[in-house]
């Protein structure tokens, strides 16, 4: 997974500059995503999503840097149960911090060693060239581009593993293309007649895009390519340009497309035998329930409950529609004083979107994260995705019925996840 990394910001979905020659054999080979989105926009409630199939909002981690909850099965910690060795690799940031490129000590909560990881070279938030990260919570020194020393390490783990025979698996997560934006001057070469700031931005992608041909270069000479399920996503939309974004409305920090929609990749020859792209919408909901579907894993006592999917029936070609509405939703959380029980903290209203394929309704949309409660805009939406991929017609005066149907169902996700944010979904804990 990349960091703020938009949908536009590959080649094979026309960015006019950017050159991303292994994302773009990745497309080729297998799955292609063309509606895949991330479970929030931005970094930390992303990130939750992966690991638990569920929806931030329902375990606390509604922000960046906001906390995670130990009661949640991780998709580490199942497969480690089920004999799998698993690894993290590069950005964490659900230990509970805002800093930026933080080591993880090993005492610290959530770290990834507490969340079902085995090994872990990891660091809090986004980081750059020369990255001071934690081996198991121990702090080291590394030098190069970011992306390169993750996989470096993720490529050690791996080569390690497959021949000691042990099935594995690896997280590798990027901080790039995240500012301050800091890539190595041979990767900005490609780009000497932009300017220094697209240089950066263009060079952290090419090693982004690197590390993604290095991993399944190896998988290859480890003949272990053809069983493999390699995923590759974006944590959320891009913060540089229109560009990035695809030209969709809104960037990171936003509900809109331009700030939830990112690239989406599955690579499986084993199961994937002919490639194709699909308008079928996914998410990073959906990794939790379809890795563990994969691998055939049944979860004793599973939290619930899940707001994913498994798409391995899309594999198949055997699903042509999402039959799960997406959900989304800006919670504010109403913390009271120190040592209020939090079954009596309240959530405050925020931006919250229901998207039904091909409809998606806003409720409270703000034009940015920093203008809550937004009086300019109607407090209710409706676009046709399908049609109106920039989400410019709001259909909601000419489909009262469609949008009284959709709150409702919006309404009543919203109190489950109300209900979770209580700890109603952990009764023995």
């Amino acid at each position: 997974m990349s960091d703020d990394q938009g949908w536009g910001d590959t080649s094979y979905n026309g960015h006019p500059v950017l050159q991303t020659p292994n994302l773009d054999a990745l497309a080729r080979a297998g799955v292609r995503f063309d509606r895949f989105y991330a479970a929030h926009y931005n970094c930390s409630p992303t990130r939750g999503s992966v690991m638990t199939g569920r929806h931030p909002g329902r375990y606390g981690t509604y922000d960046a840097g906001s906390p995670f909850r130990l009661e949640e099965q991780t998709l580490a910690g199942v497969m480690r149960d089920a004999g799998y060795t698993t690894g993290h690799f590069g950005k964490w940031h659900l230990s509970g911090v805002k800093e930026v490129g933080r080591p993880i000590p090993a005492d610290a909560v959530t770290s990834p060693g507490h969340c079902g990881f085995d090994e872990w070279v990891s660091v809090s938030n986004f980081y750059d060239l020369d990255p001071l990260m934690a081996r198991n919570g121990v702090a080291e020194q590394f030098h190069g581009d970011g992306s390169d020393v993750a996989t470096d390490e993720a490529l050690k783990f791996i080569r390690r593993h497959a021949r000691a025979g042990r099935p594995f698996l690896a997280v590798v997560w990027t901080g790039s293309p995240h500012v301050p934006l800091q890539a190595l001057e041979a990767d900005k070469a490609a780009y000497r007649d932009r300017s220094e700031k697209e240089q950066n931005y263009f060079g952290e992608l090419a090693g982004v895009d690197r590390s993604v041909g290095r991993l399944r270069r190896t998988l290859r000479e480890l003949e272990l390519a053809e069983n493999t399920l390699f995923w590759f996503c974006s944590d959320n939309g891009s913060h540089f340009n229109a560009t990035s974004n695809g030209n969709l409305r809104g960037r990171k920090g936003t509900f809109w497309e331009g700030g939830i929609r990112v690239p989406g990749i599955i690579d499986w020859p084993a199961r994937v035998r002919q490639p194709f792209s699909t308008m079928v919408p996914c998410s990073t909901l959906d990794i939790y329930p379809t890795v563990l579907a994969a691998a055939g894993i049944t979860v004793p006592n599973q939290v619930q409950p899940l707001d994913g999917i498994s798409i391995l029936p899309l594999l198949d070609r055997k699903l042509t529609t999402r039959p799960k509405p997406m959900p989304f939703w800006d919670l504010v959380p109403r913390h009271g004083p120190k040592g209020r029980p939090i079954a009596e903290v309240g959530l405050q209203p925020g931006h919250a979107v229901w998207f039904d394929w091909p409809y998606k309704l806003h409720r409270n949309a703000v034009i940015n994260r920093s203008y809550r409660g937004s009086d300019l805009l109607p407090p209710v939406l409706l676009y046709n995705i399908e049609q109106d991929p920039k989400e410019t017609v709001d259909l909601a005066a000419e489909e009262p019925a469609r949008v009284a149907r959709m709150n409702a169902a919006l309404g009543e996700w919203k109190a489950s996840v109300a209900r979770s944010f209580a700890g109603a979904d952990y009764p023995s804990k």
